[in-house]
């Protein structure tokens, strides 16, 4: 069997093909993966994939292409580097990373990087291509990889990505060059990346198009110039380019000929005043308009000029388009300077040649020497492009360039007429001959762009005797060709006529060069015109050169030649490198032929142009040592006067690249061997003279040559040594230790400001260091080192601050420590005692920090890291001696410095720029220390407070080198080495701490500096690994490894050393400790938990318990979270491992509590900051602000957090338009707050004042919020409160605004609108639910139009992962433990508080409703099912309800519109209760429909008759008969005998249903409009026949007896029954039902029992046993409450969507679904609603009971059945008694039939369930509004509790009120009974006879933030117990009552509540720091 084998040279490859690793142990691959290879196996690999290194496995070994690789620690550990090119190691490196981020772009939409970054990594990759195939050559692959760097660079910025050092296009490793090199680099590439240098040479492109114009019809010649408008003269050359009769050029096919580059133009060239000037010439005719005859002569005729400032290119970086003006002359003789008035804008003389004419030009300026221009315009130079020079030359003159140029301008002549009548027509032929006569061929250029000619034709000026042409021509002509040559001018007179001849008339000359070598001199020359008509007379040139040619220069005796009037002028101008014009200059070159000349030549060489000197530099050099050599004596002086003159000619910047040929003719020309001699001692002679000279210019002249002085001195001796053989070596040397100490006395003269010998002095020490090098030919290294320590020795110490020599020699020091003498190190260590001299002197007086970092950056960057040995390290320990304290000293001050302010860059420079570079040299110096450094550093601080000062001072520097802003964002390598620095540096000097300042020598500074540091360090951003790359992590911990861990287990080592000295840390390193512990290091975490657990133990040990341990960490685990430190882990880590550690402890069970605490308040910080993240505020935010806002109060007892958070949940409500939560919010801190002077501070955005300005500052916010959140009972009481304050400080200007605010307030009750909330219980299943919500059930108050649909959606809107359940059971253990998130939601009936103003007759809708929705703690549900056999037959005999009440910790609504539920109670009604509270319900619904006819008929009649038409209908199919055979059988009162009196209830109830239909009936007659008149008759014999089935012949006779009017047209009735009967003052729940539930066909149709009835049952309960099918069935609405007695009671949950509830007319496309919602329960109660009117788009509920409505948030409803409140409005039908005493009140209005009375009996459902759950008395709810007189209750009547079913327009059909969706109410308190006839009813008579449940409810600790707890200081009004008022004289409409006062809601001797102590823990006293806040 073959073995795995390691592989040797086998280990790293990239995948060819993706490889699935379907095999075992197989690898899986994709394309491009890189891999190492450990082992290989008969084709096989094993190894892993580089960017995930853990998993290791076996591939095909032919799937991989192996690459070369450089293998590091081999072995197990072993690394793998490719050995290929670096940049293609970076490009490959770089493009992965790129590819992760590329696709994360295109998720965030950022479209416009998406898309340039494809096209950058498309190009990288083609680059990376070029470089790979490698046929490159070495220019073109600098090329590429230098773009190749750039566009990386380009890319990681734009990602936000790290900047590479590079050098060379490599990326460099930090260890491998110092810190300060690193630095050098990154700093290099950063500015290179902010501002890229100007460029100092520019060059113009430019390109002919065409000329347009309407008159061409002839050749045109187009010449471009660069022009002067502000010297008026030519900058450049012509261009010349010729156009044919089209006006466009002549070959367009060779573009190269309409192109030309305009070069060497210098930066002082670009501005406003010069301008592209465009001359046009056309060729043909000499008038424009002449008819074409026989001459076909061709003229050069003028024609147009154009121009274009170049200042108007600068902004474009493109080609640009221009269509320049063609100007004209108005005459001809202004042609030489029309640019000039057009350029000065002289109108008069120039006009445009036509309007549309133009010249089409493009443009463009390029910036750059003209190499770098070829490279990157390299099409253009292949075409061959035309070069359009600058005249002379340019502002750098290049040593090679060659040039022999002479431009000639064609000035003007004067000529005489010659006989002719007018004048001439003069041509001028321009051409060159030799010295032999012969014309030069192709000598005359007329400009670049076309070739030169053998002549030049002028242009001709019509009719001018004195013709001004100013045209220019160049001559190129070779060197040898000009001696000899001359240039003719020959003058023709163009004639008109029909021949059209050129006749000669006379010529002109001059020669190029004269006969003593000079050529033509520069300037303007008149030349003779010498009379000639005939051209054979010019073809012996012999003849006329012996001639005069310039009036200048005649013999004073040829005055006929003088006195011509005929003159022609020239102006010349020579660019030549290799000819001159100066005769001084061939004076000297030829010294040998006139020696008598030597001294005048040398004394006029300093006034030749500097240019002149330059062309013959090796020949005057050859000159001046050959004069040396051979009169030394007489010349010495002057010659050595003549070197530095020509030498500091070179050090101009535009000779400067002349240089170089000086060092090339030193070294290869040079011959002077005796020369030294000579130059040492006049160099001697003028130094010695410096200090007695009066004038140091010249001196200074000399020591700035001295450079080059040296380099001729030294080359002379090694010419001379080496011709002798080194004789006189000895004599030499004596002259140089000679010329040194002459040197050093001169410098070491003491220098006053101002003095010459101080600035010659500067200019010595400018040039000296140039000079080591140079002796470094002839003297050893020590030699040298030697003579430059005592020459810098020698300069004065006294220095002072305006001392121009202090910052030179700083400069002098940088270049020596920068030159080859420091490099080596045997002359280091000894020019390194006067460097660090002169360092320390400068940086501890803060002077010249720019040039004192340069010289330490320099100076450690050739201490490389590898070179750790004896010499370095003792240089190391020099400079650690000498410069390590002034360098925390100096970064220090720099960085404590205030920003400079201002536009100065000097401040700039001293603070910013030099503060890396400092810091830099520190991290270089420490990063070379070794153990025996430091060692050495702790030795030599040898008291103890010496000591103290360093680490004090070191670690400030460190934790100021650790700041952001040290460095720039994407610097992560300068950080990572500065961090590996700190942390070796602290290792080495923790030992220190630990032995000089533990026990009796503890110092707390020392130790508080160190541990902040190291707190600093680990929490420092670029050290958090987690939130990098997975490549860039593990790059970091290879190299580095994880310092966080590091520095973590030394804190903790340290820690443990303190011993007793912990306690001077407890609790002021608590924060800093736990900030570490949140850093999501696991190891870092087990290392420094513990401590926590010692710091509990020596508190514990020193006050016996952790307060101050645990309030720092309260403290600051609030501030940590919230910047998003920690995570879950942490909070189980820090809870384990502390539990853990206090196991043993003494004070265990205390340790237990503390850490509980802080875990939970971890808990809720964690679920705080993770809903904090959403953008939207919701339902999750505010919840869990409420969650840690309690908690602060009630478990931690923090009051400063509390009343922070109470500010945060306000800001969210505000936020959210949750006006009343966000006052009930404020309200918490104003009940902390008391009526009181006392001053508070400054406290969030509360300036400093009182308490009582601050709490009525916040009374006032809070009235504010309730009035916009439309609570304005609750308004009131704080206006009243806040009235009596301002009553008492007579501050009757407040009170009287206070009033009339609060009068608002009552106006607002009593005339707006008001929505009724609708309430949702939410249960939070599942263990992915935050902890404030996981498990618990809510009970939700909803917006406004909210309804249950709506509300799912937005809890599933909030919990996207969350599962809707579709059931109501209690979940399991199988839910509530899962890892997932379950909601269950359905809507839940507020059961109102017994509150008076709920049971005062008289009191208007709009004041009840506000106490029906507000202050409720308790709510209710309920859910049918069936219990028992189930009679198929008859479904109701075992149809019973499940109610369940809800208690929550607080009531709605408070400081959130949600609560817990605290408190969950059961309780079961039987299916005879149910039927009961069915009629009971219908009945009372049909006696409000009843009033509400009354009232407003006709208006009102329809829902009246939709409600007879239900009953009436189902009555007659048989739905009471399935009650009748259910209940009333012999069978059932067997089995039941307990249920006696409840089945006599149920027949009263039947029979008074029947009286109530009867009376509706007789009212409906009345009222009932003409086409429904056939309806009532249906309606009336169907009566009949139900009281048939019924068994009623006649009423009873107790009826009969006591006939009742209705009071006010409406039947009363009074009811002694318990907490199921209707009350005037107690609503009954009622049934609800949505016509979405129903099928649409069947919806608003009446139908019978025998059809309807089985459907509805099966729905029911056919489908499923299971409460989850029971909740979403859909019977019919249609069916009418007598055939659906089958059904549920009114009150059992419905499934239609709340949604419906607008409108009764839905269409289909709205029915409910199952799939779409969480859970709908069908039906629930609700309470009344307010009275005002409806907006018309609303809709409109029927009247109730009288009672009014608005429109309502109200779940689960499409049609509901609303709560009734009989207060005003409602009737009943009441005792005998009060039959009697009313009916005379009644007189005229309809008397109803006789009701039977109604005993009491003892079979109430509540009363049997009274003891599983108390309820209070629900209160009734209205959905309809009532614009008629309130009807008063009487002042008899019992108030319990009463339901009444809701409006029937919304439910499709009216019924009985037995439907198979309604749900059954039961009265949640009993009813009493009625008082003797007469007497007010007292308020406790509206508590039924479990009046413990009042107590219970009154008893609740109502929250802190219940308006209702305040404390009113005004005296209680007392209120009658009845606001009754006898019918007669009750007014249309009652006054509102006034809100109650506190005491009367919640009375005070109620306020303990022992079953509230049970449920509720005691919140701890908060303490008196509220003056602070």
């Amino acid at each position: 069997m073959n073995m795995w084998m390691p592989t040797e040279l086998e280990k790293y490859g990239v995948a060819l093909a993706s490889f699935r690793g379907t095999v075992p142990h197989g690898l899986p691959l994709e394309i491009g993966d890189t891999v190492q290879i450990l082992e290989r196996c008969e084709g096989w690999y094993r190894g892993f994939v580089l960017k995930n290194p853990n998993v290791k496995g076996i591939f095909p070994a032919c799937y991989i292409h192996l690459k070369n690789a450089h293998i590091k620690n081999k072995g197990q550990f072993e690394t793998v580097i490719p050995t290929e090119d670096s940049v293609i190691t970076e490009m490959t490196s770089t493009l992965r990373e790129w590819g992760a981020m590329w696709k994360q772009l295109y998720v965030k939409n950022e479209g416009d990087l998406f898309h340039r970054l494809w096209h950058v990594m498309n190009e990288v990759l083609d680059l990376r291509r070029q470089v790979l195939v490698g046929h490159l050559t070495q220019d073109r692959m600098r090329d590429v990889k230098q773009h190749i760097t750039a566009r990386l660079d380009w890319g990681n910025e734009q990602l936000g990505l790290d900047l590479v050092p590079r050098k060379e296009f490599a990326m460099v490793d930090p260890d491998e060059i110092s810190v300060t090199e690193l630095y050098s680099l990154m700093e290099h590439r950063h500015r290179k990346k902010d501002a890229p240098a100007p460029a100092s040479t520019h060059h113009l492109f430019a390109q002919v198009k065409s000329l347009m114009s309407s008159n061409l019809g002839e050749d045109l010649d187009v010449f471009f110039t660069i022009y002067d408008g502000r010297e008026n003269r030519p900058l450049s050359e012509r261009f010349f380019v010729r156009l044919n009769k089209q006006g466009v050029p002549k070959s367009p096919e060779k573009t190269e000929k309409q192109c030309t580059l305009f070069v060497d133009l210098g930066s002082s060239d670009l501005r406003k005043d010069v301008y592209i000037v465009v001359h046009i010439i056309r060729i043909g005719r000499m008038g424009a308009g002449e008819k074409k005859n026989a001459n076909s002569t061709q003229y050069r005729r003028p024609f147009g000029c154009a121009l274009v400032s170049v200042a108007d290119l600068l902004t474009a970086d493109h080609k640009d388009d221009h269509l320049l003006k063609v100007y004209t002359c108005n005459t001809e003789s202004e042609w030489y300077q029309i640019h000039e008035n057009i350029i000065r804008k002289v109108n008069s003389r120039y006009n445009l040649s036509g309007s549309n004419a133009g010249l089409a030009v493009s443009l463009q300026l390029l910036h750059g020497d003209i190499e770098q221009i070829r490279r990157e315009y390299m099409a253009l130079f292949t075409r061959g492009i035309a070069i359009t020079k600058k005249l002379g030359f340019s502002d750098i003159i290049m040593p090679g360039e060659m040039r022999n140029d002479l431009y000639v301008t064609l000035e003007r002549g004067e000529f005489e007429k010659g006989g002719k009548s007018v004048a001439r027509n003069v041509e001028v032929t321009v051409c060159v001959l030799d010295a032999d006569g012969l014309v030069l061929k192709g000598s005359v250029w007329a400009g670049s762009g076309e070739s030169g000619a053998d002549e030049y034709h002028s242009i001709v000026l019509y009719h001018n005797n004195s013709p001004r042409w100013a045209e220019q021509i160049k001559l190129p002509l070779p060197v040898d060709k000009f001696r000899g040559s001359h240039m003719r001018f020959e003058f023709r007179h163009c004639s008109t006529k029909d021949k059209g001849e050129k006749k000669l008339f006379g010529f002109s000359f001059v020669p190029l060069m004269q006969e003593d070598g000079r050529t033509l001199p520069d300037g303007t020359h008149e030349l003779i015109v010498h009379k000639c008509e005939e051209n054979t007379s010019l073809q012996d040139c012999a003849r006329y050169l012996k001639l005069p040619f310039s009036k200048g220069n005649l013999p004073g005796n040829n005055q006929a030649a003088k006195g011509s009037k005929e003159s022609f002028w020239i102006t010349s101008f020579l660019c030549s490198t290799k000819l001159t014009q100066n005769g001084d200059m061939l004076d000297l070159l030829k010294w040998r032929a006139h020696p008598e000349k030597i001294s005048d030549s040398l004394s006029k060489l300093k006034e030749i142009d500097g240019s002149e000197i330059v062309k013959f530099l090796q020949d005057t050099l050859d000159t001046l040592f050959g004069i040396l050599d051979e009169s030394s004596q007489r010349y010495g002086l002057k010659v050595f006067d003549c070197l530095v003159h020509i030498i500091n000619l070179l050090q101009d910047s535009k000779f400067q690249h002349f240089k170089p040929v000086m060092d090339t003719y030193i070294e290869s020309h040079f011959a002077g061997a005796l020369s030294y001699r000579d130059l040492i001692k006049v160099l001697k002679w003028y130094v010695d003279r410096i200090v007695d000279a009066e004038h140091q210019d010249h001196i200074q002249q000399v020591l700035k040559a001295s450079e080059y002085i040296f380099k001729y001195i030294i080359q002379s001796r090694r010419l001379y040594a080496l011709a002798t053989g080194g004789q006189n070596e000895d004599e030499f040397r004596c002259c140089v230790r000679e010329l040194f100490m002459s040197l050093r006395f001169f410098l070491s003269q003491e220098s006053r400001v101002g003095s010459p010998i101080a600035q010659t002095q500067v200019v010595f020490l400018r040039t000296f260091p140039s000079v080591y090098s140079e002796l470094l030919k002839i003297f050893a290294v020590r030699e040298v080192a030697s003579f430059v320590r005592e020459t810098l020795g020698s300069l004065s110490a006294a220095a002072r601050a305006d001392c121009p020599l202090e910052p030179v020699k700083l400069q002098c020091i940088a270049r020596t420590v920068e030159s080859p003498l420091y490099t080596n190190p045997e002359s280091r260590c000894i020019l390194l005692p006067v460097v660090l001299h002169l360092l320390q002197a400068h940086l501890q007086e803060q002077r010249d920090l720019v040039m004192c970092s340069r010289i330490l950056s320099s100076m450690f960057s050739l201490i490389k890291k590898e070179e750790v040995g004896s010499p370095v390290s003792e240089e190391v320990d020099v400079i650690v001696r000498s410069l390590l304290g002034v360098l925390l000293r100096t970064i220090l001050e720099i960085t404590n410095r205030p920003q400079p302010t201002g536009n100065g860059n000097a401040p700039r420079l001293q603070f910013q720029d030099v503060t890396g570079e400092f810091v830099a040299c520190l991290l270089a110096l420490l990063r070379q220390m070794t153990e025996k450094h430091y060692q050495q550093l702790l030795d030599s601080l040898s008291n103890k407070e010496d000591l103290r000062d360093f680490l004090l001072q070191i670690f400030t520097v460190f934790r100021i080198l650790i700041r952001p802003e040290m460095f720039p964002k994407d610097w992560t390598v300068m950080r990572l080495v500065t961090n590996n620095v700190i942390i070796t540096t602290v290792l080495y000097l923790s030992d220190a701490l630990r032995k000089n300042f533990l026990n009796e020598k503890f110092d707390y500074k020392v130790w508080d500096s160190y541990f902040y540091l190291s707190v600093i360090f680990i929490n420092q951003p670029c050290l958090q690994l987690e939130m990098f790359s997975p490549s860039k992590r593990k790059k970091i911990l290879e190299k580095y490894g994880d310092m966080r861990v590091m520095m973590g287990c030394e804190i903790f080592s340290m820690w443990q050393n303190l011993g007793e000295h912990k306690l001077n840390f407890i609790p002021a390193m608590i924060g800093p400790f736990l900030e570490v512990t949140l850093v999501p290091q696991p190891d870092l975490r087990n290392v420094m938990i513990p401590i926590f657990h010692d710091m509990m133990d020596w508190e514990h040990r020193r006050s016996g318990n952790f307060k101050q341990v645990e309030a720092k960490l309260i403290d600051k685990l609030d501030s940590l979270m919230s910047e998003g430190k920690g995570d879950e882990t942490y909070r189980e880590l820090f809870n384990s491992i502390l539990l853990k550690k206090i196991e043993r402890e003494t004070w265990r069970e205390s340790g237990v509590s503390l850490i509980a605490t802080v875990t939970r308040l971890m808990e809720r910080l964690l679920d705080y900051r993770d809903c904090m993240k959403a953008v939207e505020v919701d339902g999750k935010k505010i919840g869990c602000t409420v969650s840690l806002l309690n908690f602060y109060k009630t478990e931690l007892n923090k009051e400063e957090m509390y009343i922070r958070y109470i500010h945060k949940l306000y800001d969210l409500h505000l936020k959210a338009q949750n006006y009343t939560e966000a006052a009930y919010t404020l309200l918490l801190y104003d009940e902390l707050l008391e009526w009181s002077d006392r001053p508070l501070r400054e406290f969030l955005n509360y300036p400093m004042q009182t308490e009582w300005q601050r709490k009525e500052y916040l009374h006032l916010t809070i009235v504010q919020n309730f009035d916009r959140g439309k609570c304005w009972e609750n308004g009131i009481i704080l206006c009243r409160e806040l009235a009596d304050q301002y009553e008492a400080y007579y501050d009757y200007r407040n009170l009287s605004k206070m009033r009339m605010m609060e009068a608002s307030l009552y106006d607002k009750i009593m005339d707006q609108q008001r929505l009724e909330p609708e309430f949702f219980r939410v249960g939070f299943y599942g263990k992915k639910f935050p902890f404030f919500l996981r498990n618990k059930e809510f009970v939700c108050r909803g917006h406004d139009y909210e309804r249950l649909e709506a509300f799912q959606q937005r809890m599933l809107n909030e919990f996207p992962h969350a599962i809707a359940m579709q059931h109501v059971n209690l979940p399991d253990d199988t839910i509530t433990q899962a890892e997932a998130q379950y909601l269950q939601i359905y809507a839940v009936t507020p059961i109102p508080e017994a509150q008076d103003v709920l049971q005062r007759d008289g009191v208007p809708d709009s004041i009840k409703s506000f106490y029906k929705v507000n202050h409720i703690w308790r709510f209710r549900y309920d859910r049918p099912f069936h219990k028992g056999t189930k009679d198929k037959e008859n479904e109701f005999k075992s149809l019973w309800v499940e109610r369940t009440t809800l208690t929550l910790v607080q009531s709605l609504p408070g400081i959130s519109r949600w609560f817990e539920v605290e408190k969950r109670e059961l309780m079961e009604v039987s299916p005879l209760e149910n039927a009961i509270e069915v009629l009971e319900n219908k009945n009372l619904q049909l006696r409000g429909l009843i009033a509400q006819c009354q009232a407003r008929h006709p208006h009102s009649v329809s829902p009246l008759t939709m409600c007879l038409n239900g009953v009436i209908d189902a009555a007659v199919n048989g739905g009471l008969a399935r009650y009748q055979e259910a209940f009333f059988g012999k069978d059932y009162a067997a089995s039941h005998p307990e249920d006696g009196e409840k089945i006599g209830r149920l027949r009263e109830l039947m029979f008074e249903q029947a009286h109530i239909l009867e009376y509706g009936l007789a009212l409906h007659e009345k009222v009932v409009p003409q086409d429904m008149r056939p309806l009532h008759k249906k309606l009336v014999d169907q009566f009949h026949l139900m009281k048939s089935s019924l068994g009623i012949q006649e009423l009873p006779a107790y009826v009969h007896a006591s006939p009742v009017p209705f009071t006010n047209g409406s039947p009363r009735i009074c009811r002694n029954s318990l907490s199921n009967v209707i009350s005037p003052d107690g609503g009954r729940i009622v049934a609800r039902r949505s016509p979405l539930s129903y099928p649409a066909g069947n919806r608003y149709s009446s139908s019978s029992l025998s059809s309807q009835a089985s459907n509805e049952v099966s729905n029911i309960t056919g489908q499923s046993e299971s409460s989850d099918e029971v909740f979403n069935m859909q019977p019919s609405p249609s069916t009418s409450s007598l055939s659906s007695n089958h059904s549920a009671s009114p009150n059992v949950t419905s499934s239609a969507p709340s949604s419906a509830r607008g409108s009764p007319l839905l269409s289909d496309k709205h029915k409910h679904s199952r799939e779409n919602s969480c859970l709908s329960p069908r039906d629930r109660p609700c309470s009344a609603i307010y009275p005002n009117p409806p907006e018309p788009p609303q809709r409109i509920l029927p009247h109730l009971m009288g009672e009014s409505s608005l429109p309502r948030s109200e779940p689960n409803l499409s049609a509901p059945d609303r709560v009734a409140n009989p207060t005003l409005g409602g009737w009943s039908v009441d005792t005998a008694k009060e039959a009697s005493a009313q009916c005379s009140d009644t007189a005229g209005t309809l008397v109803s039939p006789p009701v039977p009375p109604r005993p009491s009996y003892a079979g109430s459902p509540a009363r049997n369930l009274r003891s599983l759950s108390p309820v209070p008395i629900p209160i009734a709810r209205s959905p309809q509004k009532n614009c008629v007189p309130p009807l008063t209750p009487s002042p008899t009547e019992c108030q319990p509790g009463g339901l009444v079913s809701n409006s029937p327009a919304l439910s499709g059909s009216y019924s009985s009120g037995i439907s198979s969706l309604s749900r059954c109410s039961v009265s949640d308190a009993s009813g009493l009974e009625a008082p003797p006839a007469g007497e007010p009813a007292p308020l406790t008579s509206s508590v039924s006879s479990g009046s413990d449940e009042l107590l219970r409810r009154e008893n609740k600790t109502p929250p802190p933030y219940s308006v209702y707890e305040r404390t009113n200081a005004r005296r209680p009004v007392p209120l009658p117990h009845s606001l009754s008022i006898p019918p007669s004289a009750a007014p249309l409409s009652l006054p509102p009552a006034l809100p109650p006062k506190p005491h009367q809601l919640r009375p005070a001797k109620l306020d303990s509540d022992p079953r509230r102590a049970d449920h509720v823990p005691r919140p701890r006293p908060l303490p008196r720091k509220v003056s602070q806040l």
